[in-house]
């Protein structure tokens, strides 16, 4: 996993528009924005934990001794 990962040229537009929006923002606009970006991102992070321990069936309630 060296390698960077290649944005396809939709993503890359995505990013660009993004940015053009982000840049129109004031400044406290921006930070608010961020604040809940970074909340997604956690939300995001936390529901792939909890899908992938179900997939892989350790949410089964198992435990070793």
């Amino acid at each position: 996993m060296n390698q960077p990962i290649e944005l396809s040229l939709e993503q890359q537009f995505s990013i660009r528009s993004f940015a053009n929006q982000v840049q129109q923002m004031s400044h406290e606009e921006a930070q608010d924005f961020l604040v809940q970006l970074y909340e997604h991102m956690v939300v995001r992070e936390a529901t792939y934990k909890e899908l992938l321990k179900h997939q892989w069936g350790l949410d089964s309630g198992f435990t070793m001794a």
